[in-house]
């Protein structure tokens, strides 16, 4: 799927773009995906076991790119990746109605306004192809981004227990989300 980018006005009167990683991005992903799974416990690698390297990263971003039924977008800040987002779309006759979404972002951009524009966008795009209904999934916990799901509608459909064990020792449930488009 093709996505158009596109320059947004964050909260602090910044400017960041959207746009589509390409296979030359593949060097700067793995940074912000090292850096994101350092900052935070709620994503589902750890610094120690991301093993990606930018030749598979190089291959991911060109499959995503050929995909008709994946869609990511980065949001680049003064030539860095600030945060990224994801839709995939079902392609199964019963469940093509249906689309599961990601976001992640670098804590320092947290607060300006890019989750919320990100999922402005996602929502946008899956509404355009015709979905009826968003599906995430978020461990428990992370509170900040249940708030951002829960202002744009998710509703809390399910509980997985025990399905995030956490290098302490700590189990952590997933709360399956909805939303309803």
């Amino acid at each position: 799927m093709q996505y158009q980018p596109k320059t947004i006005r964050l909260r602090d009167g910044s400017q960041a773009l959207f746009r589509q990683p390409t296979p030359q991005d593949a060097a700067g992903m793995v940074q912000y995906m090292k850096t994101c799974y350092a900052q935070t416990p709620f994503l589902l690698h750890s610094p120690e076991d991301f093993q990606m390297t930018e030749e598979r990263e190089a291959a991911f971003l060109e499959k995503v790119l050929q995909s008709e039924y994946d869609l990511m977008i980065v949001c680049e800040i003064d030539g860095e990746i600030a945060g990224n987002c994801q839709l995939s779309f079902h392609n199964k006759p019963k469940t093509r109605h249906r689309a599961d979404v990601a976001i992640a972002l670098i804590q320092k951009y947290w607060g300006r306004g890019i989750g919320t524009a990100m999922f402005e966008e996602m929502i946008r795009l899956a509404k355009e192809r015709g979905i009826e209904q968003l599906e995430l999934e978020v461990m428990e916990g992370n509170d900040r981004a249940i708030r951002l799901y829960e202002k744009f509608g998710f509703e809390r459909f399910g509980v997985r227990p025990n399905a995030i064990h956490l290098k302490d020792g700590t189990r952590l449930r997933e709360l399956l989300m909805v939303k309803v488009l």
